[in-house]
């Protein structure tokens, strides 16, 4: 499966550098000096030449584009990865689309929702979960409110504080 990890944007100077908007939690190891990433749409296969961050930009150059025309007609370019060729050393991770569609249940197995999406944050990572009653509701993604996620089985297993999924008496309605 194909995961982008970063959309290309403009031009930065004229030699051949282009801003890229990170989505990835890992950019220093996913775009080091001599990665190979996918293209999408497909203009063939980039390799990192050089990487450095600027204003909090992540800058990089790509072997054979080496001036600010080459690197126009890249903007907008989704850089993707294959997960299916990652081997994935850390149990206690997941990337958005794993997340996407599994139940929401408490710890008690008492349906909740469905997983919508997971949002990367600064504090913390955040589930956005479809509640039963069709709210989005925001739960903080640590280990004290989502105790255990398991793909395999299809549940993300919650232990939300009172009033976060059910209605609390005397709370006005939307």
């Amino acid at each position: 499966m194909e995961y982008v990890v970063a959309r290309v944007g403009r031009p930065h100077g004229v030699r051949g550098e282009v801003t890229v908007e990170v989505r990835t939690d890992d950019p220093d190891t996913r775009f080091a000096p001599g990665a190979v990433l996918r293209t999408d749409p497909d203009r063939g296969p980039l390799t990192v030449a050089t990487a450095r961050w600027h204003n909090g930009t992540l800058l990089l150059t790509f072997q054979g584009v080496e001036d600010r025309t080459a690197v126009e007609g890249l903007r907008n370019t989704r850089l993707v990865v294959d997960l299916d060729d990652e081997a994935d050393p850390d149990d206690d991770a997941w990337y958005p689309h794993q997340l996407q569609g599994l139940a929401a249940v408490t710890t008690t197995g008492t349906p909740l929702g469905t997983v919508k999406d997971l949002l990367t944050g600064g504090a913390q990572d955040v589930l956005v979960v479809t509640g039963t009653d069709g709210r989005e509701v925001l739960v903080p993604f640590v280990t004290p409110l989502v105790p255990r996620v398991d793909v395999k089985r299809g549940k993300v297993v919650l232990s939300p504080p009172g009033g976060l999924f059910v209605e609390l008496p005397g709370e006005p309605e939307e």
